[in-house]
């Protein structure tokens, strides 16, 4: 199988719609910034609606236009259609796993007892009729008896939660409204902890700079609207509040921060009848957590005066940090952990593969866990009467695969293999370096099959995200392999602003360093074509959310950098990102125009969709979802329409703009196949190539 160049006809010239231009300025620190396109950030308006809608049919028109397109659809459902499992887990008397037949819409929650037959507990796809309300969290008491599950309609953050007996899956009490940004944590089996916001009027998104999340508790058959508030809101106002017990379910933990980096730490003893909130760390400076404890010793993970991490412990009779002892000290590698069996399990990484390593709970290591190759291993995650737990393995040439561990022994065991069409052996993955614009060494793994020829026409698609302390790992997608089998190049680099070094790592590409994650980027592309792996003919950039704002800089900064890019659900404003939803919060990663004037300045020059001008830009599909609300959609509107008014060049701006779908989690397989076929289509006739053409 192969791509094939031909000669190409350029489809007829775009009927963008005329998009209106308002005179909206804003004045910050003495400079007046015009800001045309805002009408479009009311994603409720009737005009809104109607640019939508003309959006939509430009774009349709355009990708029905490529003759291929039905090709790759149908590979990708072929592809797509094998049987998918997740890691089991048990609750109770019953072990617990997902499963999804291949192309049903969402997977199925099944339950079996022993080597019993399964039974479908939840099946998701009968929550809706077009398959788009999806199960997004599911939570059971201690013993197993009753479970929370929360449902997402349509991609949306905002939740609904409904209580299950789990012997006749009959429905227990009222179902609980607009809950978001929430674990459920049950307090034996009279009720959970739930945390939330006072959801904003319909239609209205700018709700950044006012929502206080709360913590709630419910009691079983009470309405919600009596629900006792525990924590947060106008008392302790702070934007993202989660709470979950220990799992001997003696201790309430706490954690509260204003933004997604740094939080503090309180616990609740449950153990004594009307005990104190007491509070650990009273300062949003470090990532700290407790993940266990035996009686009053609490386990801790945390980053204070560790940027990649430890563990310590304390007692909780005297929790503040003055009192910690390190069990598990920080190494040169990232640290992150989990337990089961009554161990915990230290999942490292090193240049952003897993390595893992056993200790017993006194801080002892008594094993190193040797995985397939060289990857990413997930899971680790049982109770503590367990035997045994599981994890997946995969990287981007190893299809996810789940393995039994058993936790005396350290033997593992294949439980489940993927039953994706895909020869490993036919393909390869390499880890290179690269220097940055500053000399910074950067890493990155390049995919492709084996023999192909690095004579700078391979299509590359050069994906990243570089933000919020995330870690990109390998991870295996059967959407790419519409890429490497027609002779195609993925490459992911590791830039800073994630977390795969650590603290010192991540706050490189923050605030006024936020410059250092775009060099990083652009430096990749650079180093894919000087090694003749692509060129700028055949060289797509892509990156979702964090990684949208990353591609839509990039194209400012580089328009000549790549013939073809994908910014998705992306942080394209920054000027005004923070008055949205919940981007108030993001603010530790990016500083805010109101900050100072430097900062201003700063992101005022590198923000997407003010640093657009006229010139000549790659083909670009922009897209987004109607239910995103954590990136709401206009970012990506005001971006497209900019784009489409600055194109000097003959490549199109299309955006795509899904419906009843939200930031990413939870699409049908209808809706992800329907993406990923228009993305493969629209890069592959940009870069005047035909896939499957030598099958």
């Amino acid at each position: 199988m192969g791509a094939t160049a031909y000669a190409q006809a350029p489809i007829k010239t775009l009927p963008y719609p005329q998009t209106k231009k308002v005179d909206t300025v804003t004045t910050y620190f003495g400079t007046k910034v015009a800001d045309p396109f805002r009408w479009l950030e009311n994603d409720q308006a009737p005009d809104t609606k109607d640019w939508v809608q003309q959006e939509n049919k430009v774009t349709q028109g355009y990708l029905t236009q490529i003759p291929f397109r039905e090709t790759v659809r149908k590979r990708l459902e072929t592809l797509w259609n094998y049987e998918k499992y997740s890691a089991p887990f048990k609750e109770g008397k019953y072990t617990y796993f997902s499963k999804n037949t291949g192309l049903q819409s969402q997977s199925v929650l099944y339950r079996q007892v022993g080597a019993g037959a399964p039974e479908v507990f939840l099946d998701p796809n009968s929550f809706s009729k077009d398959g788009t309300t999806s199960l997004a969290g599911i939570n059971f008491t201690k013993d197993g008896s009753l479970a929370a599950y929360q449902i997402s309609e349509g991609g949306s953050d905002w939740r609904k939660v409904i209580v299950l007996r789990t012997a006749d899956k009959s429905i227990v009490g009222d179902t609980l409204k607009d809950v978001k940004f929430s674990g459920l944590a049950w307090k034996g089996n009279d009720g959970f902890y739930y945390s939330s916001y006072d959801k904003p009027k319909a239609g209205s998104q700018l709700a950044g700079l006012t929502q206080l999340h709360k913590l709630f508790y419910h009691k079983l058959g009470t309405p919600q609207a009596t629900d006792k508030l525990i924590f947060g809101g106008e008392k302790t106002p702070r934007r993202y509040i989660g709470a979950y017990l220990t799992e001997d379910q003696r201790f309430l933990v706490i954690s509260a921060a204003n933004t997604t980096t740094g939080n503090e730490l309180y616990f609740q003893d449950l153990s004594k009848l009307g005990s104190a909130i007491v509070q650990v760390v009273d300062n949003e400076k470090n990532n700290v957590d407790i993940f266990d404890n035996v009686g009053s010793k609490l386990y801790i993970f945390t980053n204070l005066n560790a940027p990649n991490n430890k563990v310590v412990t304390v007692d909780a009779a005297n929790p503040k940090p003055a009192n910690w002892k390190d069990l598990i000290p920080e190494t040169q590698n990232v640290l992150n952990v989990s337990t089961g069996g009554g161990k915990i399990f230290a999942n490292y990484l090193k240049d952003a593969t897993s390595l893992i390593e056993q200790y017993d709970m006194a801080g002892k290591k008594e094993r190193a866990i040797v995985l397939p190759s060289v990857g990413t291993a997930g899971g680790f995650g049982a109770k503590k009467e367990e035997k045994e737990t599981y994890y997946t393995f995969t990287s981007y040439i190893y299809p996810p695969t789940i393995f039994k561990y058993d936790i005396a022994t350290g033997k593992s065991t294949v439980y489940k293999k993927s039953g994706v069409q895909f020869d490993p052996t036919k393909y390869e993955s390499k880890q290179v370096f690269y220097n940055s614009k500053d000399g910074t060494r950067i890493p990155m793994i390049i995919t492709y099959k084996k023999g192909v020829v690095l004579n700078g026409k391979n299509p590359t698609l050069l994906y990243a995200y570089g933000g919020f302390n995330a870690s990109i790992t390998p991870g295996f997608s059967t959407a790419n392999i519409v890429l490497l089998e027609n002779g195609g190049i993925y490459a992911v680099p590791n830039l800073r602003g994630g977390g795969e070094y650590g603290e010192k790592w991540h706050l490189a590409g923050t605030k006024l360093q936020k410059q250092n994650v775009f060099d990083d980027f652009i430096a990749a592309a650079e180093y894919l074509k000087t090694n003749k792996y692509t060129d700028t003919d055949h060289l797509a950039i892509s990156g979702g959310s964090n990684g949208g704002l990353l591609v839509g800089a990039t194209m400012a900064q580089r328009p000549d950098l790549c013939k073809v890019a994908f910014p998705a659900v992306g942080v394209m404003d920054m000027l005004r990102y923070n008055k949205f939803t919940a981007g108030a919060g993001w603010a530790y990663d990016y500083g805010t125009a109101e900050d100072s004037k430097e900062m201003f300045d700063y992101l005022y020059k590198y923000s997407p969709y003010h640093a657009l001008k006229p010139a000549s830009y790659p083909a670009t599909m922009v897209t987004t979802a109607d239910h995103d609300d954590r990136v709401v959609p206009a970012h990506s509107f005001k971006f497209a329409s900019r784009l489409q008014e600055t194109q000097q060049g003959p490549a199109p701006v299309l955006i795509r703009i899904e419906t009843k779908a939200g930031h990413g989690a939870g699409r049908s397989t209808a809706q992800v196949i329907g993406e990923q076929t228009d993305k493969w289509s629209f890069m592959f006739q940009n870069m005047g190539l035909t896939p499957y053409q030598n099958n």
